[in-house]
């Protein structure tokens, strides 16, 4: 396996694993009410949504790490097809 093929994997890899962290941040947040309820008797809601923000919530910074190891990811690629670009006109 050449190196090209191993990063391009290693960078789909990396793209697929943030892909799927939004994909399950977006299916926890479906479920979330955009008002807050004043009325005692949706107390039981209110804990549900507060359940779901804090599920989000700890889930946040493995969704910011996944994003930087795919921006780290993009820039080793582009970094590495520019440096071959500079290569061929010396």
């Amino acid at each position: 396996m050449t190196f090209v093929s191993v990063m391009w994997s290693v960078w789909g890899l990396t793209v697929l694993v943030m892909a799927v962290m939004f994909l399950y941040r977006s299916r926890l947040t479906k479920d979330e009410a955009d008002q807050i309820f004043l009325d005692d008797s949706f107390k039981s809601e209110q804990t549900a949504q507060q359940a779901i923000a804090e599920k989000v919530k700890r889930f946040q910074p493995l969704i910011r790490v996944s994003e930087i190891v795919a921006a780290v990811a993009t820039l080793f690629v582009i970094g590495y097809y520019v440096n071959d670009i500079i290569n061929q006109f010396k």
